[in-house]
């Protein structure tokens, strides 16, 4: 980390490196700004991510749906948040790992499912609980949630790092682009980060939820609390924060994996220079790209069903019928599962993929005659595409 890449107010937070990283130092981050933060050349997109979050309350409310996004959305997010942390599973992995519940699959595909499961479970409770949800108690839950089936993760997971890191670089701390405060200083640092998300100063009056989302990113990325893992918890806590922003909540990862270089300058701006504009923008921008990608999914989702629906005549409140508005939130499913959702017996959800088969909106994946797995491609075709490309709908496909 050269010192000439900081600005001054950073320079001043320096802190001498415990042994052997002595002849370094790392920054104890000053806290989140209070005051409002002037946005610059960042208020036009600003002011299209309001309107952006606007839209998709309006679309909540149509749909009844306080989350908007299905459970495959938050199975995205989980997907592209590992990663960019070199994690790597696709969609079908982890959601075949849900059904199977096999421990024996690749970590890779735990470790996702790991994510998405700490973000599901925490959503409502951020909603129900506000800011109060923030807590070093909670990053601790999630860092532990998110990182106990990484195999080679070396502290112990929710715990507080207790060595010395660094941001760029890889292996030398010499060629660093940001370093993160001693580990001594970990706790100090990221009671700060807390006591902005929870509103604790005057940061709820100057700043809009966006300008607080980026602000305590950044804040949080600084601090760097643990070992490794840092990035998937604090993209965890930006659906959180605006939950307990009674916002609804989006899952900005994708955006973010599409656009990494950008995402890197923005947070590398802001740690060295106090640019706050610069990753406001950001967050601004991923805002607004994460809305518009879901009404073109759910818009893609809906004709698919109308679709299906025209493939064959389904009984009136049959479970073959009910089944199809399942689908795309379990587009890889057992019977068990179907049974579940529908109530229904096991035998009735077998009789229900049967005719869905047939209809060719499900199939057999696994090739067994027994513990079988069923997927519907042409949903995980429109919810796995590349990030801003055009969905393909149902027998557009061919």
């Amino acid at each position: 980390m050269r010192r000439a890449d900081l600005c001054h107010q950073v320079r001043e937070r320096l802190r001498r490196l415990p042994p052997p990283f002595a002849a370094h130092y790392g920054v104890f981050p000053l806290p989140p700004p209070e005051h409002a933060i002037p946005l610059g050349e960042a208020i036009d997109s600003h002011r299209r991510a309001s309107e952006a979050m606007v839209r998709v309350n309006l679309l909540a409310s149509e749909f009844h749906d306080p989350y908007v996004v299905s459970r495959l959305l938050s199975r995205r997010e989980a997907v592209s948040s590992s990663s960019i942390e070199g994690t790597h599973s696709t969609l079908d992995e982890l959601l075949a790992v849900e059904e199977a519940e096999n421990e024996d699959s690749a970590s890779a595909a735990r470790q996702v499912r790991d994510y998405a499961i700490a973000l599901e479970r925490r959503l409502p409770r951020a909603a129900s609980r506000g800011n109060d949800i923030f807590t070093r108690k909670l990053v601790e839950d999630l860092h532990r949630d998110a990182m106990r089936n990484d195999p080679d993760y070396q502290d112990v997971p929710g715990r507080l790092r207790e060595r010395v890191v660094w941001i760029g670089g890889v292996r030398d701390i010499a060629y660093s682009t940001f370093n993160p405060p001693p580990p001594a200083d970990v706790p100090e640092a990221l009671a700060d980060t807390i006591s902005y998300m929870r509103g604790d100063g005057m940061q709820v009056m100057t700043q809009s939820l966006i300008t607080r989302m980026a602000a305590a990113h950044v804040h949080f990325e600084a601090v760097h609390p643990f070992r490794d893992g840092n990035g998937r918890v604090g993209r965890l806590l930006l659906p959180l924060m605006m939950a307990a922003d009674n916002q609804v909540p989006l899952y900005l990862s994708p955006y973010i994996e599409c656009h990494e270089g950008d995402y890197v300058a923005a947070l590398k701006a802001a740690q060295q220079q106090l640019d706050w504009a610069s990753v406001v923008r950001f967050i601004a921008d991923a805002i607004t790209g994460t809305v518009d990608e879901l009404v073109v999914t759910r818009e893609a989702l809906l004709s698919l069903g109308r679709q299906w629906r025209q493939r064959r005549r389904f009984r009136a409140g049959s479970a073959a019928l009910q089944a199809l508005d399942i689908l795309t939130s379990y587009p890889v499913i057992t019977a068990k599962r179907l049974a579940s959702r529908l109530d229904v017996s096991i035998p009735a959800a077998l009789n229900a993929i049967e005719q869905l088969t047939k209809a060719g909106i499900v199939q057999e994946r696994t090739g067994h005659r027994r513990n079988r797995v069923f997927s519907a491609p042409e949903v995980l075709t429109i919810v796995n595409r590349p990030f801003g490309s055009k969905p393909v709908v149902g027998q557009d496909a061919a």
